[in-house]
């Protein structure tokens, strides 16, 4: 049933025009050749090798679990359905980095990046392969990425990026103003960087469901509906209590992110942030010709409150990002995926970036949890002797990643001395985000010094740049 509520729960402001039609529904979703969830654990089970959570982390995770060894027993749990959270409500981008970005790779890793470069072009181009090899209908676009800035301090920034690309060897084409938006049309553009190779966009639900029947094909029994609460240890095997009856496994390895913490750790490790999104209608041909954007990139701005768009295989803008939403005490309930005064400023900063496509009109609205590191890229542990392994903390760059991180983390339960195991990256963890109430008052704290710093032409106050002095930050 369409929602025709015309004020916001946040403050009684009037809804934008363009958002009165916008289901609250994700749009990858929200298509009839959806698989219907599968069925459930009715009782107990044993394995070899028990994954939780069906989204990327899990399904790369049991694919490449039987491709090492077709012989191992793999069992998939999920609480929802394939692709129900994280992994079917993204923006679809996908990024070769594997610690969110060169610079941040840089800032965090000088000694490895190079090596962490490498391996992340092999990671993205194994996924183009897997595609390719298993026939996943992923509708995947190896188009590249334009980020653009819109704001003079974010042309200063771009340039000083240029260095550092020219030092690791990425090839880049630099767009002044004119040259970017006659590939874009939008006023708001002052200049930008495209970056040819390692860039893609994907559907990110159909990636998902392809992944999911692969690893049926396989041999992997996924158990969705089937919701683990609970792993206990004895000194031959692990038994993970579920909603579904017990699973006594010889190794488990934890793909949930943000939505779970069957481990300590990892509560520590990451926060869950909400982001949000905005669909429109298909792009008529004259709105078509009216933006350009032939390339079919993917899109985003260098603003600390960034904003994220590319096109969908029917022409529809797919629109979201700026806002980076916790809730105290981490609430994750489905009712804050609607937020309709971040969808009214979505939707104004749309029409002030294609003021051509006014009057066009959205038609989903969706929010989706990101699992936040302090340090914008994914962490990994090992638990219960070892016998658990985990991989957390993407921070929104994670549909690519994510197979980066399930090889290692299987690397951690089958092979703890191998040469990814041994990588700093690996063995050394963030800085661990403070307990309640601290915790939402850092974050409040850090939001208003980043919207501040936007504000004031890039210049990062006091707070961020006393983050920025230990190497931490909170980000989607």
């Amino acid at each position: 049933m369409r929602e025709r509520r015309r004020t916001s729960p946040a403050g009684g402001q009037r809804m934008h025009p363009s958002l009165r039609d916008a289901e609250p529904a994700v749009f990858w979703l929200d298509t009839p050749d959806a698989p219907e969830p599968g069925s459930g654990l009715t009782t107990g089970a044993a394995t070899d090798l028990l994954i939780v959570g069906a989204g990327y982390t899990g399904l790369w995770a049991a694919i490449q679990a039987k491709e090492r060894d077709p012989d191992r027993d793999v069992l998939v749990v999920e609480g929802d359905s394939v692709a129900a959270h994280a992994s079917g409500r993204n923006g679809g981008f996908v990024d070769a980095s594997i610690t969110h970005g060169l610079a941040n790779g840089v800032a965090h890793f000088p000694d490895e990046v190079a090596r962490l470069e490498a391996l992340g072009r092999e990671n993205f181009a194994a996924i183009a392969a897997a595609i390719e090899a298993y026939g996943i209908d992923a509708r995947f676009e190896p188009n590249g990425g334009l980020h653009v800035a819109t704001a003079p301090w974010q042309v200063a920034d771009l340039r000083a990026d240029l260095a550092l690309l020219d030092a690791h060897g990425v090839a880049y084409e630099w767009l002044e103003r004119d040259a970017l938006r006659a590939c874009v049309a939008s006023p708001t553009y002052e200049a930008g960087v495209r970056i040819a190779d390692g860039q893609a966009i994907v559907d990110p639900a159909r990636l998902a469901w392809g992944l999911a029947d692969v690893a049926r094909s396989l041999g992997v029994r996924i158990a969705e509906r089937t919701r683990a609460v609970r792993i206990d240890s004895t000194r031959t095997e692990l038994r993970v209590a579920t909603s579904g009856g017990t699973v006594r496994a010889r190794a488990v390895l934890l793909a949930t992110n943000a939505r779970s913490h069957l481990v300590r750790a990892t509560r520590r490790r990451v926060v869950p942030v909400w982001d949000y999104v905005l669909v429109s209608e298909p792009l008529g041909p004259a709105q078509r010709d009216a933006i350009g954007w032939r390339g079919r990139e993917g899109i985003s701005d260098a603003a600390n409150q960034f904003h994220y768009y590319r096109l969908t295989a029917d022409d529809r803008i797919l629109w979201g990002g700026y806002d980076a939403v916790y809730y105290r005490g981490g609430d994750i309930a489905e009712a804050r995926s609607q937020r309709m005064a971040t969808f009214a400023v979505l939707a104004r900063h749309f029409f002030a970036t294609f003021p051509q496509l006014e009057g066009m009109r959205f038609t989903h609205r969706w929010g989706g949890v990101i699992d936040t590191s302090s340090r914008f890229c994914v962490t990994f542990g090992r638990a219960h002797q070892g016998r658990v392994s985990y991989a957390v903390g993407y921070t929104g760059l994670g549909v690519a990643a994510s197979r980066f991180g399930a090889r290692v983390a299987l690397d951690l339960l089958d092979e703890p001395g191998s040469d990814l195991t041994r990588l700093e990256f690996v063995r050394r963890a963030p800085f661990p985000f403070p307990p309640e109430p601290l915790r939402s008052a850092a974050i409040a704290m850090t939001r208003r010094a980043i919207a501040r710093a936007d504000d004031h032409g890039g210049r990062r106050g006091a707070w961020l740049r006393l983050l920025d002095a230990f190497g931490v930050g909170f980000d989607s």
